[in-house]
């Protein structure tokens, strides 16, 4: 690639981001981040932030280098021009703090990294492809890097950039944050939704991704069928689902394309899958998945809607807060088939959190309160709760107790 065409790029873009605003600052440890010898690696889904995050840290260094890679200039950018590309940063700066944006669309990128590392470079890179990512730092980056997940915002990222005191629960208070977890359940968290409420924004990025990052990357030749699959799981969030149902729901030739096509919906952070809890770990892999998507407002503008999709919205944000807290997650099946929506190990306890919309009815509640109890028959001494809309009770039956909190309330410990 001519050096001319890659030093234009380097300089608008650094042109640019003096006209880029920081946002809110995220629930992200930035100063242990800042001190860190090791690689930083922002992975996430695209117009999650990581941009953003970088700004916020490039704001902590006098002087840095940066290109992002995501530029229609540089798509013939290859390993070979890191070379002229630091004769460049050099040029303007003799910093050895360097900035890559989305660097995964740069086949062998990671050897680059890793012999800049070995020179004593800060460096600091995002990108929105996890396996792509991990392969490549596991196979040359081990132990020399640490990697963040970024997601759209939290609830809790959302009340502070609305400026609401979430810690001090006054009625004001209390009416705000119910309005904003009504908003946040059905629009997401997306930090440019919520800034504009643009109702198309949501589609376009689904699209981006779906084509640039997915069909146009993988060589994708039935996209018809590919993005039925894709629309087929967002629209059965939550839902208990096995590669071969999904190969006869949706025609499709082989069980092995349905993996392929749903991993690499995984790897791009639009669906996530659930594995069902078990002692044998080859039990595990082969038994059916659930499925959580990335961000429910993106679930509401493309997938089909229901009446009962309410308590989908509550367990999907909740799984995604999970994640965001880095558990290590699980569903659990009874031996009687009663199901416990999350389970995960934490300070030598299990974790039993079960998901509902409300405890009026007295079918939920019973069945809700019994997947505990049976739970509890198999793995003892759990620590219980059912995370509702708005109720909050204890719950002690069999002599096991059971809390019952608000979701909106959970969010904000």
């Amino acid at each position: 690639m001519k050096r001319e065409k890659i030093e234009e790029a380097v300089l608008d873009q650094t042109e640019n981001l003096k006209y880029k605003k920081s946002g809110i600052v995220r629930n992200v440890n930035l100063q242990k981040i800042i001190s860190t010898k090791q690689i930083t690696v922002v992975s996430g889904v695209r117009r999650s932030g990581k941009s953003t995050l970088l700004l916020q840290l490039m704001k902590h260094f006098d002087e840095f280098s940066y290109l992002n890679f995501d530029d229609e200039r540089l798509i013939n950018f290859d390993v070979s021009d890191f070379q002229n590309l630091i004769l460049i940063f050099k040029k303007y700066s003799q910093t050895k703090v360097i900035f890559f944006d989305e660097i995964q669309n740069v086949t062998g990128w990671e050897r680059f990294i890793r012999r800049i590392f070995d020179e004593d470079y800060k460096i600091f890179i995002t990108g929105s492809n996890a396996k792509l990512l991990s392969s490549e730092l596991a196979t040359h980056l081990t132990g020399r890097y640490i990697k963040i997940e970024l997601y759209p915002f939290s609830f809790q990222e959302i009340l502070n950039y609305n400026k609401v005191d979430y810690k001090k629960l006054s009625s004001n208070n209390k009416a705000k944050i119910l309005q904003l977890f009504d908003n946040y359940l059905t629009i997401g968290g997306f930090p440019e939704m919520i800034k504009y409420n643009d109702n198309e924004y949501l589609k376009r990025v689904y699209e981006d991704i779906i084509y640039k990052d997915l069909i146009v990357r993988y060589k994708i030749r039935n996209i018809k069928q590919f993005k039925n699959l894709s629309q087929y799981l967002f629209t059965n969030f939550t839902g208990e689902l096995s590669y071969n149902s999904l190969k006869l729901a949706l025609n499709i030739k082989s069980v092995t394309t349905v993996q392929e096509y749903v991993s690499y919906l995984e790897d791009s952070y639009l669906v996530f899958e659930l594995y069902k809890y078990d002692y044998s770990l080859k039990k595990q892999y082969i038994s059916n998945k659930k499925i959580y998507v990335i961000d429910n407002g993106v679930r509401n503008k493309i997938a089909f809607k229901f009446s009962d999709d309410n308590g989908k919205f509550l367990e999907n944000i909740v799984f995604l807060e999970l994640k965001r807290q880095q558990k290590e997650l699980y569903f659990f099946k009874t031996k009687n088939n009663r199901e416990i929506d999350f389970l995960y190990f934490e300070n030598n306890t299990y974790y039993l959190v079960q998901v509902s919309y409300s405890l009026d009815n007295y079918k939920t509640r019973k069945r809700e309160i019994k997947a505990i109890i049976d739970t509890n028959k198999e793995i003892p001494n759990t620590k219980n709760i059912i995370l509702t809309y708005n109720e909050e009770e204890i719950i002690t039956e069999n002599n096991i107790k059971i809390e019952v909190i608000p979701i909106w309330k959970w969010l904000i410990k």
